[in-house]
């Protein structure tokens, strides 16, 4: 790998571990095809104290984004309040202006589907006129995705999940902006946590962002600033291991700045455009990692689908993990 990264290191790393034409030549699941029913199977089988963790954070209007991108927090609206259900006037409309005595609430939510803890679909990156398996970009229209949606994965992430917790490892409390994680800092959160990462697993990746903004009671540049997370380093030691899926508690995944001054988000281009690999943002991994931490098992049942939005290229979730 040259001294300076570039888009000719980002094109052989992308060539090295494309999975095009792995899974068949009109595949849009990626590595989910990784994963099988005895993976569920042996999955269910770490359930050992019924614990049960959410790595979602909040859906609301103190959310991390700034606008970048175009994207801006959940907006929350009530469309039947308390006051409609004290006026009866919903109800009576609906039933003809007859009071049934039914009274309740309705709300809304307005939010870019990638605002908050979110999975990218196979179709959300475009590198040179293409996207995962080989499907030219207009697959991508103004009617969403017909190739690579968020919908294929609906049915898919369930399995074994593991969590790296990097800061732990190597002895801080968080990383620091810029800091690139490579394999042999991934192996070393590994041997830390006991365990092998293996085929089908859906692997979490903590940086303790997250926990740093709460500490400055600000979420301050997170959303496309500064951050530790994945290099290009990684890349090897994730494709050897045939990973569902990778999911961190950063805006974007990967280090930034970027190691690459000609290529912004490289590793988005390798493991979504080339390898289908299902990438996880603003994972909130705090109270997964102390659990983890407290009984030292790090290896857990997953549960994490998207929303089954038709041609959506990514989605929202409540990922869960279960202990």
């Amino acid at each position: 790998m040259p001294s300076t990264p570039s888009i000719e290191t980002v094109r052989a790393l992308s060539q090295r571990h494309t999975n095009w034409g792995r899974w068949g030549d009109d595949d849009e699941r990626g590595t989910l095809n990784l994963v099988n029913p005895q993976h569920v199977v042996d999955a269910a089988r770490l359930v050992r104290k019924g614990t049960t963790i959410s790595m979602a954070v909040a859906y609301d209007e103190a959310g991390p984004q700034t606008g970048a991108f175009g994207r801006f927090n959940p907006i929350h609206l009530m469309f039947r309040d308390g006051a409609d259900a004290i006026a009866g006037s919903s109800v009576r409309d609906f039933y003809g202006g007859v009071d049934r005595h039914f009274r309740g609430t309705d709300d809304m939510i307005i939010m870019p589907l990638q605002s908050g803890t979110q999975w990218d679909a196979l179709g959300h990156v475009v590198f040179e006129n293409t996207i995962y398996n080989g499907f030219g970009a207009e697959w991508v229209s103004s009617k969403g995705a017909l190739k690579g949606s968020v919908r294929n994965a609906a049915d898919g992430m369930v399995g074994r999940g593991v969590l790296l917790d990097l800061p732990r490892a190597l002895g801080v409390d968080w990383l620091e902006p810029g800091h690139a994680i490579d394999g042999d800092q991934l192996q070393q959160a590994a041997d830390m946590a006991r365990l092998e990462v293996d085929t089908g697993d859906f692997l979490f990746i903590r940086t303790g962002a997250v926990a740093r903004a709460r500490a400055d009671g600000t979420w301050g540049d997170y959303a496309g600033g500064d951050a530790p997370g994945l290099g290009l380093g990684s890349v090897d030691w994730i494709a050897e291991r045939d990973i569902a899926a990778v999911a961190a508690d950063t805006w974007g995944l990967e280090v930034r700045p970027n190691e690459t001054p000609d290529v912004f988000q490289p590793l988005h281009i390798i493991f979504i455009v080339h390898m289908g690999l299902w990438l996880g943002e603003i994972f909130d991994l705090e109270p997964l990692a102390d659990d983890c931490a407290d009984d030292g098992v790090y290896e857990f049942f997953f549960c994490g689908p998207p929303l089954p939005f038709t041609r959506a290229v990514g989605s929202p979730l409540n990922p869960t993990a279960v202990k």
